[in-house]
């Protein structure tokens, strides 16, 4: 038989292990790929997070919707656009509508080495249009980035012309390094990776008029059962702080 006080070490030993699992909890947070560049410096600013129970991972938000309704154990869901977390929510899958955390921009971006100059007119579109060998979007069913690609290339009446071009990735982050490594002499993609240390070296932009497209509203929302870090995130991605490091990264305020 178990003596009283030896029952009382037991339960304390099981206590802590479940207390000190608690605390180390990984909170994973699903992160549109536009905010590659911008999103690992933009949470390390604030140094009371505790980065090292956080993963993060980058990809569409298509593809990130997805994998929610099919049981993925995300945190928290920080999108590309609103249309994808409302979805979340009217299904059930969130603690509310979230929030507009920044509105992207997108970009017209080439590959230095490939000679092409960009323009903002239509006809200097048509121009390099007409001399890149393979244009690079993000795919439009996954992409918020890639629809408003479409949707400019639309609105400069060049779709016709850029349409047999077109090659596309599963998202905008990826359609870059199509540029960057001369898979695709031209692309459109989001102002944050254009002017990231990483793409500026091999390539250069052209910030496109963002009237031509619809409002790249980008919303976050927490998933049912948040971590504690993933609700101090979230609130934190709302503050002076961190809208003041989207809009340096290239994004404007909601």
């Amino acid at each position: 038989m178990i003596k009283p006080h030896a029952k009382a070490i037991v339960v304390l030993i099981i206590l802590f292990a479940i207390s000190g699992i608690a605390r180390s909890q990984t909170t994973t947070i699903a992160v549109a790929a536009n905010l590659k560049e911008a999103f690992a410096s933009i949470i390390a600013a604030n140094n009371t997070l505790k980065l090292d129970e956080i993963k993060i991972i980058y990809g569409s938000s298509g593809n990130f919707t997805t994998q929610i309704l099919n049981g993925a154990p995300f945190n928290l869901f920080i999108s590309a656009d609103e249309q994808y977390p409302l979805e979340l929510y009217k299904l059930g899958k969130t603690v509310d509508q979230g929030k507009i955390y920044a509105q992207g921009k997108i970009v017209l971006i080439t590959n230095k080495s490939s000679g092409l100059s960009l323009r903002p007119t239509k006809e200097g579109l048509i121009e390099v249009i007409n001399k890149a060998n393979k244009i690079a979007l993000a795919k439009p069913e996954l992409a918020p980035y890639g629809r408003a690609a479409i949707q400019y290339l639309k609105a400069m009446g060049v779709w016709e012309l850029a349409k047999p071009k077109l090659v596309f990735a599963d998202n905008v982050a990826l359609a870059s390094m199509y540029v960057k490594t001369g898979a695709a002499d031209l692309g459109i993609t989001a102002l944050s990776l254009a002017q990231s240390p990483a793409l500026t070296k091999e390539t250069q932009y052209l910030v496109i008029n963002d009237k031509l497209y619809e409002p790249i509203k980008q919303r976050m929302v927490l998933m049912k059962n948040p971590t504690p870090l993933a609700k101090e995130i979230y609130q934190y991605l709302q503050s002076a702080q961190a809208q003041a490091l989207f809009i340096k990264f290239g994004y404007t305020a909601p």
